[in-house]
């Protein structure tokens, strides 16, 4: 039958249901195929924080949210333009940000009395009519699987598997997106298992040619490939880049990678990544506790290595102690605390921005370090290879921020070329005669770096205080105090070396919006779109915390109303504030979600609003 086609610029999918359901894979399927087909994605998971939350309930809703544009895409979208919904409780949690007129595929599986009753329905939703505001589409998808499947000879437990692929096939369908990239990874995934590789081949071709068929599909919606600087990209998540940014920093600076570290959610991933370069010659240490991970990287470092630790807020705590002793030794380290919801357990798959005070001061005794934030997934690349480059030239730990919206979501990253890369030499100590542990580079204050076994250079480091110059342990009281404040000088020189801040929008703008972290989509994308109105409002992003770039003085003393979004209750803000000694409007989301352009652009608009009526 004919299909009416029609194109947009963005669209916003959303598939949700149990644990079980395969909906994180069947997202991650979606966007990297859209990617492949050259149009901008970014994307967000979204999961109950235990392994398998119990069948049916409204807090064990598995979700994966994809925007995909034909234009740059910052956020994984506000409204959603589609909406799976494998069960009843996968429906009622994610109506609510279903746009008027949006497309809910239902299966009708998910709606009989028990998951109703588990999704706290009085009626079926699907026939009481309180959905006819939206495009319904409900069918039997374990039916027509069924019947695609009955002469297979594939078992039952299989074929049951496979309803993801199936509301894959439909997705591909109604929106053109290419399925060549998917069959390829299920002949890889399953190249050892043939009925599970047939059955979900079969079953995505029976999602795609149901609704070319079916007469309540009866549009096809098509995004042109958007424009990207020119070079070659992949979909990449933001735990992925930090696993190759640490890599490639490695190879850059010809030194060794050694990543020791303890699996915690949701830094995981780049243990998993990591794990799979071996080829390039990087060591890995599973270890038994945060401690022994961190322990076994100060190790690695004093023997040489690019070393680093991954982990969240609960493990950047266990940490602090042997931080401590990185900052006392003056080793590089990378440091990468992928922050999620807290405190304790708290929300430990949902995203949060509340280790900030925890990285900034969260040691015992003058303990300064470089702090750094990635703004986006593929930023967690570039942020990597500036926490080792600082690392390695300074000689110091370093942390970066990450959270669990960047580090799990996805989105185009342009490769780039190693002579793009910042020069990351390490500054390993040659001569013998010109040793000693505290001897100091005249203008970063960094020490020099000598690997055991060089002959000539033998010296002790620790935790206790070391004498400056020759490293013997000193309780003397001036040289305690000489050796804090120089390691706060050679953490403070570290401005001089970061980029001065852009001022994206109107510099003329009486208001300014800071912003640091994951953030930076949803407030890029609401002062676009207050731009693109005529009105005027400033915007500079953080990458660097510690220590704040150079110009940010300047900067905020030029605005009569600064506004700093955050996922915590204000961290940011605070520090700005204490440090400038100016008052600033806090926008504090602690919810467990990122915050949508939509809200930001409210905000926005309230304080011009106020603004205009004091004119």
């Amino acid at each position: 039958m004919e299909k009416e086609i029609i194109y947009l610029d963005e669209i916003t999918v959303r598939f949700a249901g149990d644990s079980g359901d395969g909906m994180q894979l069947a997202g991650k399927q979606f966007s990297d195929a859209s990617a492949s087909s050259g149009v901008d994605v970014n994307t967000f998971p979204d999961f109950p924080s235990e392994i398998r939350a119990p069948e049916g309930t409204l807090y064990g809703v598995s979700a994966f949210q994809i925007k995909l544009g034909s234009t740059a895409v910052n956020t994984h979208g506000d409204e959603i333009d589609l909406l799976v919904a494998m069960n009843a409780s996968s429906l009622k949690v994610n109506l609510g940000n279903l746009k008027v007129g949006g497309i809910i595929i239902a299966n009708l599986e998910g709606f009989d009395s028990r998951n109703l009753k588990l999704a706290k329905y009085s009626s079926n939703p699907l026939e009481d009519g309180s959905l006819k505001k939206y495009q319904v589409i409900a069918l039997d998808m374990e039916a027509i699987i069924k019947e695609e499947l009955k002469t297979s000879g594939i078992s039952p437990k299989i074929v049951k598997k496979t309803k993801n692929f199936f509301a894959l096939g439909l997705t591909y369908w109604l929106f053109n997106r290419p399925m060549e990239a998917t069959v390829k990874w299920l002949n890889a995934k399953f190249k050892n298992d043939a009925d599970m590789l047939e059955a979900n081949i079969r079953v995505l071709n029976a999602g795609w040619n149901y609704a070319l068929k079916n007469e309540d599909f009866k549009r096809q919606y098509n995004l042109q490939p958007a424009k990207f600087e020119k070079g070659n990209y992949r979909n990449i998540s933001g735990n992925h880049a930090v696993a190759l940014g640490l890599v490639v920093a490695s190879k850059k600076a010809n030194i060794p990678l050694f990543l020791g570290t303890y699996p915690i959610t949701p830094a995981t991933d780049i243990l998993q990544y990591i794990s799979g370069y071996k080829k390039y010659g990087i060591r890995h240490l599973q270890a038994e506790d945060e401690i022994a991970g961190i322990a076994s990287a100060i190790g690695a470092s004093y023997g040489g290595n690019l070393a680093a630790t991954t982990t969240s807020g609960p493990g950047l705590s266990l940490k602090i102690e042997a931080i401590g002793l990185a900052v006392m030794t003056e080793l590089p380290l990378v440091i990468v605390d992928v922050m999620r919801a807290g405190p304790s357990t708290g929300l430990p798959t949902k995203p949060e921005q509340s280790d900030l005070y925890q990285a900034m001061y969260g040691r015992h005794g003058e303990a300064p370090l470089p702090v750094l934030a990635a703004a986006s997934a593929a930023d967690c690349f570039n942020m990597t290879v500036e926490a080792a480059r600082l690392a390695l030239k300074y000689m110091t730990p370093v942390i970066l921020l990450t959270d669990g919206y960047i580090a799990q979501g996805t989105e185009p990253w342009r490769i780039p070329e190693l002579n793009e890369l910042p020069d990351l030499t390490p500054n390993f100590a040659t001569d013998p005669d010109r040793f000693a542990p505290y001897v100091r580079d005249p203008q970063t204050l960094a020490r020099m770096w000598a690997v055991p076994g060089m002959q000539g250079m033998e010296h002790r480091i620790g935790g206790l205080e070391k004498q400056n110059i020759t490293g013997a342990v000193s309780h003397d009281p001036e040289n305690h105090q000489k050796m804090v404040e120089i390691r706060q000088e050679k953490i403070n020189r570290i401005a001089q070396d970061i980029p001065n801040l852009e001022i994206m929008g109107s510099p003329e703008a009486n208001l300014l919006i800071i912003g640091w972290g994951s953030t930076y989509g949803a407030i890029k994308s609401a002062v676009d779109a207050i731009s693109r109105e005529g009105k005027k409002v400033a915007y500079v992003h953080l990458r660097h915390i510690n220590p704040l770039p150079t110009n940010l003085a300047t900067i905020v003393g030029r605005y009569k109303e600064i506004l700093v979004p955050e996922m915590n209750l204000g961290q940011l803000k605070n520090i700005l504030q204490a440090r400038y000694l100016i008052p600033m409007i806090g926008m504090n989301k602690v919810q467990g979600i990122p915050f949508k352009t939509s809200e930001i652009k409210a905000k926005i608009e309230e304080l011009l609003s106020k603004e205009e009526a004091q004119l």
